[in-house]
């Protein structure tokens, strides 16, 4: 079955390419042979025809959408399509409902495609629950986001869940040179001279993105001049023009946001200056706060180097004023050397260790009561002996003198050897 055979008033040649070339069956599917290979779960169910609830999850343009036609034409199926972001609870019932009548009249599954299911509240995926488990309509789920975070477990339970990836580079060219090539759904009829780094160029720099791809190669052909004699040339001057700027994968608070966040935190912590650079530049490149970067700074400062360089918290915490009042672009220069600064420090999380001890000391043993001659030395307070027999420091040599800060013994600062801390520890080793 052709999934636009139901509809015979569509006009193909109006349909965008990448749409007009999604594969038909699981042999045109391209990529992602780690859940689609010969003899993995995800082929075996769909062959056999044994497929129940299924949630795809992965970047887009890598083939959710596509996979989900592939499998309604090898079983035969009916189709029905829904993006969250515009359904509701009442079209969902009218769905299922629709489902169980098929079903009985016909025999016919349905499956349920819903885009971006991660739009659904917890109401609306509660409703699809008693019918997905019965098996009809079998559901098929695409969500850009690692559905273990934004679909609700009891939906989980009851699916397969599998991770579609970034296509590859020569992936992306089978799919580009298929395009070409194909005279009733691609651009075969056409006379095409496509340069082959022109299709290298948007290989790469569509960034494992397959739709991304066949939308430049379309637009870049179709408004490239015919010559009345000859073939139009798509070269890699046409290639730059149809794709534009990159579209880099970053959404403000979702996963590739917390993912580069992440790695751009790691990078600094690993004293890998130029890795932490590059992540910094796609996060500023893609529009986020510098004031959000440099807070990422400053703990890291305090975190991770800590006592080996003081001053990495220093100009940390100079970069955050400088990037609060003067604001891009120039805020990614002062944002620049800190970074470099503080990855390229020598590295200690004494300090972090330490607190963190201590806080585990106070919430799970009985809390410590001040020694009396640390006490308070009000003039009330001294007839109750506190303060006495305290030492001031001042008045011994080297500005030190033994006792008790504690009632009992604690010791949570262990100095590294590293950089300035070395003498931290070098003094402390000295006096204790």
């Amino acid at each position: 079955m052709d999934l636009f055979s139901e509809d015979k008033k569509i006009d193909l040649r109006k349909l965008p390419l990448a749409v007009r070339m999604r594969p038909r069956s699981l042999d045109e599917f391209s990529g992602q042979t780690h859940i689609l290979g010969k003899g993995k779960l995800l082929r075996r169910a769909i062959e056999a025809d044994r497929l129940s609830s299924l949630v795809l999850f992965g970047p887009p343009g890598v083939g959710k959408t596509s996979l989900a036609w592939c499998i309604v034409n090898l079983t035969q199926s009916h189709y029905v399509a829904l993006n969250a972001t515009t359904s509701n609870v009442e079209e969902l019932r009218k769905v299922i409902s629709s489902a169980k009548q098929k079903a009985a009249n016909t025999s016919k599954k349905t499956i349920l495609f819903i885009d971006e299911i991660h739009r659904f509240n917890k109401a609306q995926q509660d409703v699809l629950l008693p019918d997905i488990e019965s098996g009809n309509p079998i559901l098929i789920g695409a969500t850009v986001h690692n559905p273990f975070f934004s679909i609700a477990s009891p939906l989980l339970s009851r699916s397969l869940v599998c991770e579609l990836k970034f296509l590859k580079e020569k992936e992306i060219l089978a799919i580009l040179d298929s395009a070409l090539k194909d005279n009733d759904r691609g651009l075969g009829k056409l006379k095409v001279n496509a340069d082959k780094k022109a299709l290298e160029f948007l290989a790469k720099t569509c960034e494992g993105d397959a739709r991304r791809a066949l939308n430049a190669l379309e637009v870049g052909i179709l408004t490239t001049p015919k010559p009345k004699e000859g073939s139009i040339n798509f070269n890699l001057e046409v290639a730059e023009e149809s794709i534009q700027k990159k579209a880099v994968v970053y959404d403000q608070d979702e996963d590739a946001h917390y993912d580069t966040a992440s790695a751009f935190i790691k990078s600094m912590r690993g004293s890998d200056p130029d890795a932490a650079i590059y992540w910094m530049a796609k996060m500023l490149y893609s529009g986020e706060d510098p004031r959000f970067i440099a807070r990422r700074v400053c703990i890291l400062a305090a975190e991770d180097v800590g006592n080996a360089d003081p001053l990495a918290l220093v100009l940390a915490n100079a970069a955050l004023q400088i990037s609060e009042f003067v604001g891009m672009p120039e805020a990614r220069i002062p944002l620049a050397q800190a970074v470099i600064y503080v990855a390229s420090a020598p590295k200690s999380n004494a300090s972090y260790l330490a607190i963190d001890k201590a806080l585990a000391d106070i919430e799970n043993k009985k809390v410590q009561e001040v020694p009396d001659h640390l006490k308070d030395t009000t003039a009330d307070a001294e007839a109750l002996g506190h303060g006495k027999d305290y030492k001031y420091a001042h008045d011994y040599p080297g500005h030190y003198v033994k006792q008790k800060y504690t009632r009992k013994k604690v010791r949570y600062y262990e100095p590294t050897t590293i950089g300035y801390e070395a003498k931290i520890k070098e003094r402390l080793d000295k006096i204790k």
